[in-house]
């Protein structure tokens, strides 16, 4: 089997000393896989939008409530999906957070949730990541269209 069973989020700090989001998802046959998602540094009308904080800490860069979506929310529909089916996952992520910037939930939150599945699902298939992701979906193998469907 390859359902997950877990999924844990905490705030970490990146190459430049940003907080940032790591995230660890397991499965019942006792895989697990983590993804660290840097901070972006571009900040275009169109671009997906990470969820910070505000405040003082960390200058108002900092995470947690990021952390928090995928501690709760995005653990609540990951919990039980097969890990092997990406393309699932991510439309449940889309429609959970229901905007196309993903600013209710964050696109740190998001993101970081999708990529741990990703190569969780690609552990539990017992393939390279890359083959993994061709995999995914006949219609999706080029990673423009695949990137196009993620930030809807």
């Amino acid at each position: 089997m390859a359902n997950i069973t877990s999924v844990k989020a905490i705030q970490i700090l990146d190459s430049r000393g940003l907080p940032t989001v790591s995230c660890r998802v397991e499965t019942d046959d006792g895989l697990s896989a983590v993804s660290k998602v840097p901070s972006g540094a571009s900040t275009g009308e169109r671009e997906a939008l990470e969820l910070r904080d505000g405040g003082n800490e960390y200058l108002g860069k900092g995470v947690l409530k990021a952390v928090k979506n995928i501690n709760t929310k995005l653990a609540d529909v990951l919990i039980g999906m097969d890990a092997r089916n990406q393309f699932e996952i991510d439309q449940a992520l889309i429609d959970l957070d229901g905007t196309p910037s993903k600013k209710n939930l964050g696109a740190n939150a998001i993101l970081a949730a999708s990529i741990a599945t990703l190569r969780l699902g690609a552990k539990s298939a017992k393939l390279p990541l890359y083959e993994h992701v061709n995999n995914i979906k006949p219609n999706l193998k080029d990673p423009i269209m695949w990137a196009t469907h993620l930030m809807r």
